[in-house]
């Protein structure tokens, strides 16, 4: 063998033993990468997606060639916070994961997607196969209020939560934030003080409740202002 083979044959003897010295290394930072996109769109209590995972859903929905109408779910949970107060955020914490299994099968089920957005507040993305919207609403809300049995302490605890329901229809082009989610929002807020555990549906024209009879800015309202003050 000629000298300059022997020296391209060495370079890629030597190539190809660096290559899997560092395939290790290389997949290690892969692995590292994906768990650090996971966690930028999901949400650590639930594991389900967060804000930014809900976009993104809504992002590849916009760009599918399949792309129709979608409904968009708001759920807020009611007076959550007495179950935080009584039992300890460990158990709210549960119950919190045990309500999102709920919402994610209910979106499953339709093939859709579910995410936890603040608190004590989740979305859904469905795609519009139906018109039937009351019964999706009432499948949340009674689903939702069916108890969620805990240990607590070493004893056997029972829970029950509910749940205020805002459904919306909107046009996967439409802007997600300010138009599909505010439509679902001004429902849920309907449901909310129309009694509680219960749904609204967004028509056209429906408007937000007097400032009077609302609970104040919603957490992701506060947040925003708070961006902007600090832009």
């Amino acid at each position: 063998m000629s000298l300059p083979l022997i020296m391209i044959a060495t370079e890629l003897v030597a190539f190809t033993l660096g290559g899997l010295t560092m395939w290790p290394f290389i997949h290690q930072l892969r692995n590292r990468l994906d768990d650090a996109i996971w966690q930028l769109q999901h949400d650590p209590v639930t594991g389900m997606l967060n804000r930014a995972g809900l976009l993104a859903a809504h992002a590849t929905l916009t760009g599918a060639d399949t792309a129709g109408p979608i409904i968009v779910a708001l759920i807020d949970l009611d007076d959550f916070k007495p179950v935080n107060d009584t039992h300890g955020h460990d158990r709210g914490d549960d119950v919190l994961v045990a309500i999102g299994d709920r919402i994610n099968d209910i979106a499953a089920l339709h093939r859709g997607t579910a995410a936890r957005l603040s608190g004590d507040e989740y979305a859904a993305l469905l795609p519009a196969h139906t018109d039937d919207l009351t019964r999706i609403a009432n499948t949340f809300v009674t689903l939702i209020s069916q108890p969620v049995e805990l240990t607590a302490d070493g004893k056997p605890v029972t829970i029950t939560v509910t749940a205020s329901v805002g459904l919306a229809l909107a046009d996967t082009t439409d802007p997600f934030d300010e138009v599909a989610l505010r439509r679902a929002d001004i429902a849920m807020y309907h449901a909310k003080h129309n009694g509680r555990n219960r749904h609204a549906i967004y028509e056209p024209g429906l408007g937000m409740p007097a400032a009077g009879r609302r609970r104040g800015r919603r957490l992701r309202d506060r947040q925003q202002l708070t961006d902007e003050a600090t832009a």
